[in-house]
């Protein structure tokens, strides 16, 4: 007996309850599937999340960052490839949706430094961490680093050259990697954003 003729008679062999039973799902399964359409439609955000893999059946592959981010932890991160002051850095990663990255493990420390050493070819990275003018650095987010870990390589005072700001520089220790320099300065970046975040 064929597999068609087996799912026919099986189908006419089901109960009226089991019929109605599997209209039901089938509407709800319509249903669902619109709406998992629209909502695409409705928020294009979701295609960096969820981009189609298969463009015949339209099937999508979600994953935690948007395209050309990497996840780590429950973040993900973004290095640029181009240079700007650290103030235009911020603004660049605000307007993907994240901010200058916040460290706040040695874990995370290690994994940035790893990644960044591996990309930099001698560059710098901006994190997001400054000199405040109230006195004492703070991240992005307004906690105060004097609060969390700290991995200085070169720590300045704050003189007559202007606002300082911390930059990663792989050098051979991680755990050595921060430098102040002046703002102003032209580095690359480190945007974070926190995972399957969509604002």
């Amino acid at each position: 007996m064929s597999p068609v003729v087996q799912i026919n008679s099986s189908f006419q062999s089901w109960s009226d309850s089991q019929r109605e039973e599997a209209r039901e799902l089938s509407q709800k399964y319509s249903t669902l599937n619109l709406t998992y359409s629209s909502l695409f439609l409705k928020f294009p955000e979701l295609d960096k999340y969820c981009p189609v893999t298969n463009k015949t059946s339209k099937e999508r592959t979600c994953r935690g960052c948007p395209e050309g981010w990497e996840l780590f932890g429950e973040k993900c991160f973004l290095y640029s490839d181009d240079r700007q002051d650290w103030k235009t850095s911020q603004c660049h990663c605000m307007s993907k949706g994240g901010h200058l990255v916040i460290i706040g493990s040695e874990e995370e420390q290690a994994h940035l430094w790893k990644k960044a050493k591996a990309l930099s070819q001698g560059d710098s990275y901006w994190i997001g961490l400054h000199d405040s003018s109230s006195g004492g650095w703070q991240w992005v987010d307004n906690t105060s680093m004097a609060d969390g870990v700290q991995f200085w390589g070169y720590l300045r005072e704050r003189g007559d050259s202007g606002e300082l700001c911390a930059r990663l520089s792989p050098s051979n220790n991680y755990k050595k990697d921060w430098y102040s320099v002046v703002c102003t300065s032209a580095l690359k970046r480190v945007c974070e954003r926190r995972s399957g975040s969509l604002l």
